[in-house]
Formats: structure tokens, C-alpha cells, sequence
């Protein structure tokens, strides 16, 4: 092939791969904006079910930095891969402390990463849960979006949880999902970061 045959092979394709960058940073620029504001709605939906008596949500830079030093703590705990995502102060009108909301996950799950939302009152009670990510097998682990599982956590109050697969759990026990054992322990592990978090991490 002559140099000049060459040169505009080469320069036609640095000019298709150009408009291509283009088209897609046009794009991404594009939805970027409605996928952020449609995972900022999913999130307070999943704020608002596991602390429904709140009338906001509230942050700072402590609890910010008291999510990275929880973190760091984390991984000499027996929770598996955990971490904290977020966490906001539940409050109500007039702006009083009635808890908190603590986002979660764990990679220990049967397909993956679990993250979950979890309210807990300022005594320590489990408000409640809820998913924000699972993509577990359907009938298997996908039961632990169902209420008969995830309405365990509500009404515990310690400062972590196991699973057990008695079906007799006690206070400080969820009864595992039968044939998703692992899944039931992640959700649950996820749940004991949250729990970390709000007992040994920030100042009640």
C-alpha cells in the first residue's frame, strides 16, 4: 500500500473515531443528568419505606468522614466484605434526631453485590430495611426482597446479627432463606455494617 493510501486510512479513521467520542460524550452528558435525578428519587423512596416517620434526611461532613473511618474498621470485622455507603440523620419537622438511615452493601452475595438501605431508631431498634441492589436467583434469593424475610430486621435491637437455620430465630438472629443461606448472611452482613456504623462510628 503507497504511504498516501495509508495516511488516509489512518486519518479517516482518527476522524470516524473523533465523532464517535463525540456521540457518546454528547450522550452521556445527555442522560447523565435524568439517571442521577432518577437514583436520587429510588434512594429517598427507599429512605422514606424504612423510615417512614421522618420528614428529612441530613448529612454532614462529620458523618461523611465517620463513613470512611467506618470503613476502615470494617475490614478487621467478621462481616465479610462490607462497607457503608451513606448515612443521613432521620429527622422530623422541627428538625429532631428520631435516627438514622444507613446505606450498605455486601459482595458476599450469591450473584454479586447486595445493597440495602436500613433505618434504625436512637435507641438502636431496626426501623427496617429495604433493597437498593440485588440480583440474586428468582424463588432462591430473590425471596429476601419478599416481607417474610427482610420483616425480620425490624424490632431487633443489637449491635449485630447472625443467621440461623433453625427457623426458631432468637433476638439477635434472622432465620435464613431456605436454599439462599449465603444470600441471608450477606443481607444480614450488610445490615451489621449499618449497625456498626451507628453504634461505634458517630456520637449519638
Amino acid at each position: 500500500m503507497k504511504n498516501g493510501g495509508f495516511m488516509k486510512d489512518a486519518l479517516i479513521l482518527f476522524v470516524i473515531t473523533l465523532i464517535s467520542g463525540f456521540l457518546l460524550g454528547g450522550a452521556y452528558q445527555i442522560t447523565k443528568e435524568p439517571i442521577e435525578k432518577a437514583t436520587e428519587a429510588a434512594n429517598l423512596a427507599a429512605y422514606k419505606k424504612v423510615f417512614p416517620e421522618a420528614a428529612d434526611f441530613t448529612s454532614d461532613e462529620k458523618m461523611k468522614a465517620a463513613v470512611e473511618a467506618c470503613n476502615t474498621e470494617l475490614l478487621s470485622q467478621n462481616f465479610g466484605k462490607v462497607g457503608v455507603d451513606n448515612a443521613f440523620r432521620a429527622v422530623d419537622g422541627s428538625g429532631t434526631v428520631l435516627g438514622y438511615v444507613i446505606t450498605a452493601h455486601s459482595d458476599d452475595s450469591y450473584s454479586g453485590v447486595v445493597k440495602i438501605s436500613v433505618g434504625i431508631k436512637e435507641d438502636g431498634t431496626i426501623n427496617g430495611i429495604e433493597f437498593l441492589a440485588i440480583s440474586d436467583t428468582p424463588g432462591l434469593g430473590l425471596k429476601a426482597k419478599e416481607p417474610a424475610f427482610k420483616g425480620q430486621y425490624a424490632g431487633k435491637n443489637e449491635e449485630s446479627l447472625t443467621v440461623t437455620k433453625s427457623g426458631n430465630a432468637g433476638d439477635g438472629e434472622i432465620n435464613a432463606i431456605s436454599g439462599a443461606t449465603i444470600t441471608s448472611s450477606a443481607v444480614t452482613n450488610a445490615v451489621n455494617a449499618a449497625l456498626y456504623y451507628v453504634h461505634q462510628s458517630i456520637d449519638r
